[in-house]
């Protein structure tokens, strides 16, 4: 490298970076062998440099940019609502934006869920979640009821009571003295299928782990969460819906709440708006349902948490002690609400659920030479989420990040999983845009595995 070359404008801001911005999720130092990617702007799938380079956004910006950079509808909506109404506190006050996307996504549930609490990030959500099913066995005279069931390599966010639900241990095990662990139940993953048995089976032998869990701690246990269909963050685990049915009716057996946590697996992404939509024919809605990442198309920080009128009922009272005590500073902040609902006109008017059928078929023809390579196994997808893995023996411990440095030299931004590579496109993403990121994941890991060997 010739460290006497003159500084780029990517090169000068990655330098200020390094010195006065703590990266989320990233060792630091590893910055000194691999890219940190300084940013000028964005349009429709692709993200710009200071220097002009072009990265096609195959994951969304960590999964929440749903209908592209710079969308200008979204846009327009933020324009109007900036003159209007920036935030006020939500406590003592309300405002169109929060009541309208309150109602609209209630709408989405045929009303199932009613209620909506807000926050700003999805670990924020996954806390409401808990700290309410807990509450509302304490309203109900349960007290005992406290404890949480989660899966096998489940992920639900970084603050202590989201790391209590999450089984990963880079990210929970040094904080370990502060967590009140939860207990971990068998994940219906379809990879553990063993020799003959088909995902319904892997679903079904799961199944008994958690009544087992259920009957050992009865009366204890106030939830289960999970992310329904597909456990993200551990890999892009995808499971039969059957595992939800189950789910459901162990939870109402066992009067234990279900909590939903479809922060990234909601807003379309598996092919219903929500997951749990395709658990049956009448299918099953659950007794908390959160959300974040792509309510808001991508554009600023929102989350939130529905419940159900049983469960708001449980709080409703003059007894201060008996509410849910909670806040967040920027609870239903209008432009973050403006930017939901410019979201879910998207949906309804572009019928965005429907379009993303075809996309989705189109993802998994262009990537069925992965069917053939003898480096991938289980190539699999649901909806708009694609991903496969790269057989052990072929891979090292610095392989994730060897394939991302590759992939943008590629001009595709791609993180892998481990040995998972998978993709989370925008759903704006065109044809030609899907061959060049085929293409360019395909001669990546040519490359990768090459410098390997």
């Amino acid at each position: 490298m010739n460290t006497n070359r003159p500084k780029s404008i990517s090169d000068q801001w990655v330098e200020r970076s390094l010195k006065a911005v703590w990266h989320p999720c990233t060792q630091m130092k590893h910055h000194e062998r691999f890219p940190l990617i300084a940013l000028s702007h964005a349009k429709g799938s692709w993200l710009y440099d200071q220097d002009g380079h072009r990265y096609l956004d195959a994951i969304s910006s960590w999964w929440v940019n749903l209908f592209g950079h710079s969308n200008p509808y979204i846009n327009a909506a933020l324009k109007k609502q900036l003159d209007q109404l920036e935030h006020a506190m939500l406590a003592g006050f309300t405002h169109p934006p929060v009541v309208e996307l309150s109602e609209r996504l209630s709408a989405l549930t045929s009303h199932h869920l009613g209620h909506t609490f807000f926050a700003s990030d999805g670990a924020s959500a996954i806390e409401i979640a808990l700290k309410m099913s807990f509450h509302y066995w304490r309203n109900m005279g349960l007290s005992d009821k406290k404890e949480f069931i989660c899966l096998k390599n489940s992920y639900h966010g970084e603050t202590l009571g989201a790391l209590a639900v999450t089984d990963v241990a880079i990210f929970k095990d040094a904080y370990g003295p502060l967590i009140r662990h939860a207990h971990i139940v068998t994940s219906p993953d379809a990879r553990n299928a063993t020799a003959g048995e088909t995902n319904e089976d892997v679903a079904t032998r799961s199944l008994k782990d958690l009544e087992t869990t259920l009957q050992k701690c009865q009366g204890k246990i106030a939830a289960l969460i999970l992310e329904p269909l597909v456990q993200c963050a551990t890999g892009m685990a995808m499971y039969d819906a059957s595992y939800l049915i189950g789910a459901r009716q162990l939870c109402d057996k066992y009067q234990v709440h279900l909590i939903a946590d479809e922060i990234a697996v909601g807003c379309g992404r598996t092919g219903t708006f929500f997951a749990v939509e395709q658990a049956g024919d009448s299918g099953i809605w659950p007794d908390f349902l959160a959300l974040s990442k792509g309510i808001s198309g991508g554009y600023l920080p929102l989350s939130l948490v529905m419940t159900t009128e049983k469960i708001y009922q449980a709080f409703y009272d003059e007894d201060t002690s008996r509410g849910f005590l909670h806040s967040h500073s920027y609870t239903g902040n209008p432009l973050a609400c403006t930017a939901a609902l410019a979201t879910l006109d998207i949906f309804a008017n572009d019928q965005v659920i429907e379009k993303n059928k075809v996309l989705a078929k189109a993802m998994t023809e262009s990537f069925a030479w992965a069917q053939n390579d003898s480096n991938i196994e289980h190539l699999r997808q649901k909806g708009m989420i694609l991903a496969f893995d790269i057989k052990e023996s072929v891979t090292t411990s610095s392989f994730a990040k060897e394939f991302f440095k590759e992939a943008l030299s590629k001009e595709i931004l791609v993180r892998p999983i481990g040995r998972t590579i998978y993709i989370m496109p925008p759903y704006t993403l065109s044809t030609d845009e899907l061959t060049i990121l085929s293409n360019g994941i395909e001669k990546t890991l040519r490359l990768v595995l090459q410098n390997k060997s």
